[in-house]
């Protein structure tokens, strides 16, 4: 298998890693099934004073896992057992309401029968998958529940998924697990994914810096040749200054932008004709209510063409997000990030633990030299281990000719001593950029594999000094790849985690006002530029939700009327051409996005419409 695709597999199962780690799936994993019974321990050692986050962890669960099943129940117990419902129930707009409001109003128990819950929810056929949130070792013997359960699943298709929550002693609970080849996670509020989960390398995740074979780092085959210098048509913006051309905002797509032409203010006022005051009123088949973004109410009109043309350019910006993302995820910006400025001064970590990535350090310096200086009005490169070594003694143009001569310098570095960062950085500062006052657009980018020697505030309360009331910043671009000594046994002055040494140059970057980006050869762990689209897209993603709601609202009352008109068996008279939706039995599709959380028809009979037919197209 060559390099690159095993690269590209080991950065997908990182993606995979972190999703898991991320929200309701952190807490609880990733509940399998359609048709969920859901058992809650609210015995008071389940979660004790952490009470309301308990709550708010199982509407997390609700509202990113359990609102996309086809039914639900939920049952709580302590030493007797109290059921939400009777039997399970098919997921709508009402159930939903209810299971929430039954977390809201759990209250902590005694005891822990979980037997007696089995007992109660086991005889029920219809599910498919039975979740069991625990947070205390329960009465019964590991023997006992394991006999009951194995009995009543002879036969059956039934996944069992266990959850230890907070939880002294989640054995009974993996046992139980395992014996009814079922699956198994625990979580511990202090943020650690526990027991088997704990004991795995997640790479990056975790304390220990991930290290793949050297070789994978990409390399290209004649590395010590000349410079193919690219010449990028425009200077490269941060993600910040990007997105004020293309943001959501810039481009009048927030959501209240949007809405402000067809939103009113409720009206009170006096009429002396009536002698008294009136109120203005919701006509609801036109209007609804919104919360406005400082907190007052407007009575909002949306109608199907707008929704649906505002869901498309929703659809529209979030692919020219993704774009963006996938432009600063390849070649030199993966490593560095997107080099803004015109003047430029690289900081490079060539300390002695960096021995065995040499060469990596060099071509990492190829591709930028390649790719994004040759467009900068200035340049110069500094090296640093326990000395400082300057390319040159002042800042040069950026010209092929001299790219060329620092590339042919850059195959020279040795490394050797400590990583004296404050020394390297106050020599770029008052040597390279003495006149930093009378220029604009200046940057310092450090290359990094380690924490500096001298100590973090100190470097960061220099940072803040010199680049204060100045067009100044600092970048950091972390590579996570040594352990902190390399093969020689040389130990560094200082060591931290992956991690910590993380924490530390993002608490440098935000006083020196610049951006922060950590990579390794598994792939691109943290970026400030990338995290600025993604907080984009989540911000797309949201406003898209609120008006599919609006949206599914509006059909619901179309529905109502062709009911009324007794038409529901000819829709062409009315809708004379396929368009947005198509209505079938099991619910609404959705051309530009798909999977509404329950069916349209549910939620018809919910309301008393009563629907027959088989296919109902509605126009824009």
């Amino acid at each position: 298998m060559c390099a690159l695709p095993f690269v590209r597999v080991i950065e997908l199962y990182q993606h995979r890693i972190q999703w898991l780690l991320q929200d309701s799936r952190k807490v609880f994993g990733v509940i399998k099934g359609n048709k969920v019974g859901l058992l809650v321990d609210v015995s008071h050692l389940s979660y004790g004073p952490r009470l309301l986050d308990f709550q708010k962890n199982l509407l997390c669960l609700m509202d990113e896992q359990l609102c996309y099943k086809k039914q639900l129940y939920c049952l709580s117990f302590s030493t007797e057992i109290s059921p939400l419902w009777e039997s399970p129930k098919t997921i709508n707009v009402h159930v939903l309401h209810e299971a929430r409001q039954w977390i809201q109003e759990l209250e902590p128990g005694r005891g822990c029968n979980l037997l007696k819950a089995l007992r109660h929810v086991l005889t029920m056929k219809e599910l498919n998958s039975l979740v069991l949130i625990v947070g205390s070792c329960p009465d019964q013997s590991f023997e006992i529940l394991c006999d009951y359960a194995q009995q009543c699943m002879l036969g059956r298709k039934l996944q069992i998924h266990t959850v230890t929550y907070d939880c002294s002693n989640p054995a009974v609970l993996k046992n139980l697990a395992e014996a009814v080849r079922g699956r198994y996670h625990c979580y511990s509020s202090s943020g650690e994914v526990g027991d088997r989960q704990r004991h795995k390398a997640f790479f990056s995740l975790s304390d220990d810096s991930f290290t793949a074979p050297s070789s994978f780092f990409p390399k290209p085959p004649k590395h010590k040749g000349p410079l193919v210098i690219q010449t990028p048509g425009i200077l490269a913006k941060t993600s910040a200054d990007w997105l004020k051309t293309y943001g959501l905002k810039a481009k009048k797509l927030d959501l209240y932008q949007v809405l402000a032409p067809n939103a009113f203010s409720p009206v009170e006022d006096f009429v002396p004709i009536l002698k008294k005051t009136v109120s203005s009123t919701l006509h609801e088949k036109v209007m609804m209510q919104f919360e406005w973004y400082d907190g007052t109410v407007k009575n909002i009109h949306v109608d199907l063409p707008v929704l649906y043309n505002y869901q498309k350019i929703l659809a529209k910006m979030v692919r020219i997000y993704e774009k963006r993302i996938d432009w600063l995820s390849v070649a030199s910006r993966r490593i560095w990030g997107s080099v803004c400025e015109r003047r430029v001064v690289i900081l490079v970590d060539i300390s002695a633990t960096n021995s065995t990535y040499i060469s990596h350090i060099q071509h990492s310096l190829r591709l930028l030299l390649e790719e994004q200086m040759s467009n900068k009005d200035y340049f110069n490169i500094i090296a640093f281990g326990s000395d400082i070594v300057p390319w040159q003694q002042e800042l040069l143009p950026s010209q092929p000719e001299n790219l060329e001569k620092a590339w042919r310098w850059v195959l020279r570095l040795e490394c050797k001593g400590s990583r004296n960062f404050l020394s390297a950085l106050r020599r770029a500062v008052e040597v390279d950029f003495k006149d930093k006052d009378k220029h604009k657009s200046q940057g310092l980018y450090l290359l990094a594999t380690g924490i500096p020697d001298q100590e973090t505030h100190t470097i960061s309360a220099y940072v803040a000094e010199v680049c204060r009331g100045f067009d100044l910043q600092l970048h950091v671009c972390l590579f996570s790849a040594v352990k902190g000594t390399d093969s020689s046994g040389v130990i560094p002055a200082r060591y931290a985690t992956p991690r910590e040494t993380a924490s530390a140059f993002k608490e440098i970057v935000q006083a020196a006002n610049g951006r922060f980006h950590w990579f390794g050869e598994a792939g691109i762990f943290e970026s400030d530029d990338i995290a600025s689209i993604i907080s984009e897209m989540e911000k797309a993603k949201n406003y898209s939700q609120k008006k599919s709601w609006w949206l599914f609202n509006d059909i619901l009352k179309y529905l109502v009327i062709i009911s009324q008109l007794h038409i529901l068996g000819s829709p062409s008279s009315i809708c004379p051409s396929p368009g947005l939706f198509t209505l079938l039995p099991f619910g609404l599709v959705c051309p530009e996005q798909e999977g509404f959380p329950y069916s349209v028809f549910e939620q018809a009979q919910h309301k008393g419409i009563s629907v027959q037919l088989e296919v109902l197209s509605i126009i824009k």
